[in-house]
């Protein structure tokens, strides 16, 4: 019973991916988003932690004290700040990078369709800012990332989907942030 829902969550979350990055532009992106949510790595996981209201790889951190769903699923998607770290050779450690504007915008979309999917009928614009200002993530993303991606987000609270997509599709196109 498990496996039937939790195909049917992360395809509704895929569609939902889809649909928003096709109205700004991004077909393969769209189109290609969260494959590997389908291997067996990441979908047998997702069936046994599966709950319907957040995420598995939360429920198999919890148990584990790791998520190796998550591990598996962030090295392979570049709409994840995660993926965007490297050595920096000043420092010998690891450090973010920025994201390029295509995976930024793919992660906005993420972000979205994760709060319509998880909050149902308590989703409103704010919910993916809100979820964000409550994490601690943005202390692990480059400034320059997190600066964007507010920015987005506040966008989205603020004056809806309909403006933020049109913004989104402009800046996808080469128009600057207002700061740049």
């Amino acid at each position: 019973m498990n496996a039937w829902k939790h195909f049917k969550t992360i395809t509704k979350h895929k569609i939902l991916v889809m649909d928003g990055c096709f109205k700004v532009g991004l077909y393969k992106q769209g189109l290609l988003h969260d494959l590997s949510k389908y291997s067996p790595t990441e979908f047998l996981i997702g069936v046994k932690y599966y709950q319907g209201t957040r995420s598995p790889n939360a429920a198999e951190r919890a148990e584990k004290g790791y998520s190796e769903a998550w591990m598996h699923h962030k090295g392979r998607n570049k709409h994840h700040y995660e993926y965007w770290t490297d050595m920096c050779m000043a420092t010998k450690r690891y450090e973010s990078v920025p994201m390029p504007r295509k995976f930024l915008v793919e992660m906005v979309m993420d972000r979205r369709a994760a709060c319509i999917v998880y909050q149902g009928e308590n989703y409103t614009s704010a919910s993916a800012l809100n979820y964000y200002l409550g994490s601690k993530e943005r202390n692990l993303m480059h400034p320059q990332t997190q600066r964007e991606l507010e920015y987005i987000l506040t966008m989205l609270r603020d004056e809806g989907e309909e403006k933020t997509f049109v913004f989104l599709r402009r800046l996808l196109n080469g128009e600057p942030f207002p700061w740049e």
